[in-house]
């Protein structure tokens, strides 16, 4: 049965990413679907509406049409503001949510009964995140990328250059997390030529970092005692832990940044997620850093939208196949036969679907 898919141009501050390529449109329409493509929607990545009409796309004026007419709205980030109101019970909204760390999103989709089906739960046969991966690639490489620009001293950080010269020691950068936001940020302070240590709890993962990680990568079982230690001779530290679908856990503490170095810098990466470190806060490519005891804190919540041709092409790599499933199948059947979308279905009908959601908030589960 054919289904109407919309892709609305992205609303959030600084949000240049969009939701489907005009392949992925090609594709769906091939597969007999009809599209529904916003106008502008794929400017900020470098898409204009003349490749998604000659992929077959009907381009519409605007997000209300788009949310009108379609069965399945596919999105980048989690709808906000005017968009809440345009979501109908029973529409497929396919997107990241990061329900967990927002009780109000959550409230309020539940409220609209919508059918949420998240990129950043959906797990394949191995326990991986396919549509979680590429964009944690993408904000891995460029916590450090920022991190070197806020430890410049105009930026309120402490004048240091990552790789310090001959004569000059290196900084120091911790990592806290060694999955793929961690692995691809050590990959690119050590090619800076930092001296970076990396913590996680599991020795697997540890063994495996020690094998494939340069000389100047160190790991380090996480533990508290570890993290302060290392927390305190940081000059930037990277917050790359994650919970799937839950959140986040905190672990570094208000009264651990007064040991701290002033003009230590904090990228969050786990922001969406509610951030490893208790004084984080979201914040915006416009307004990126605040300062607490000394310390810069970054907290932008959609770090791959900055570079968003190179962030949409990486996701929609990841997610066409998926759409194009759920187009031809629904979520009901491919749920109850396949692991992956069962996972990726956080909410139904007013009620969850997810577990870490559910504690999150201490609300109940679907059953």
């Amino acid at each position: 049965m054919a289904m109407i898919v919309g892709v609305p141009r992205e609303i959030k501050s600084d949000e240049y990413r969009v939701s489907m390529l005009p392949v992925g449109v090609q594709l769906l329409v091939e597969a007999g679907h009809r599209v529904h493509v916003e106008v502008g929607a794929g400017v900020g990545s470098g898409y204009d509406d003349a490749q998604y009409r000659q992929a077959g796309a009907e381009v519409v004026g605007s997000a209300d049409e788009v949310f009108a007419a379609s069965e399945m709205i596919v999105k980048v980030k989690e709808p906000i503001g005017p968009e809440l109101e345009l979501m109908r019970p029973g529409q497929v909204v396919f997107t990241y949510f990061h329900f967990a760390a927002d009780r109000a999103l959550t409230e309020a989709c539940l409220e609209r009964r919508i059918t949420a089906v998240a990129y950043e739960t959906l797990e394949d046969e191995e326990h991986r995140l396919p549509l979680l991966t590429p964009m944690s690639e993408v904000a891995g490489k460029m916590s450090i990328q920022e991190g070197a620009k806020y430890l410049e001293r105009p930026m309120m950080g402490r004048g240091i250059l990552l790789g310090g010269v001959p004569g000059v020691e290196p900084a120091n950068v911790l990592i806290l997390g060694g999955g793929v936001v961690g692995t691809n940020a050590a990959k690119v302070a050590a090619g800076l030529e930092a001296r970076v240590f990396i913590m996680d709890l599991h020795l697997d993962r540890l063994r495996y970092l020690d094998d494939v990680m340069p000389a100047n990568v160190h790991t380090i079982y996480s533990d508290p005692h570890a993290i302060r230690e290392h927390a305190v001779q940081a000059d930037l530290i990277i917050g790359a832990v994650l919970i799937p679908g839950g959140r986040t856990p905190v672990l570094i503490r208000r009264e651990l940044l007064r040991e701290m170095k002033n003009g230590a810098v904090i990228i969050d990466v786990g922001v969406d997620q509610g951030g490893c470190t208790e004084t984080t806060k979201p914040t915006t490519h416009q307004d990126p850093t605040y300062v607490v005891d000394g310390v810069v804190h970054y907290g932008v919540t959609n770090m791959p939208g900055a570079v968003g041709r190179t962030s949409t092409q990486a996701l929609c790599h990841a997610t066409q196949s998926c759409v194009l499933r759920l187009a031809d199948e629904g979520i009901d059947r491919l749920a109850a036969r396949d692991r992956a979308f069962a996972t990726a279905l956080n909410m139904k009908d007013g009620r969850l679907c997810n577990d870490a959601v559910a504690e999150a908030h201490e609300m109940t589960r679907l059953n």
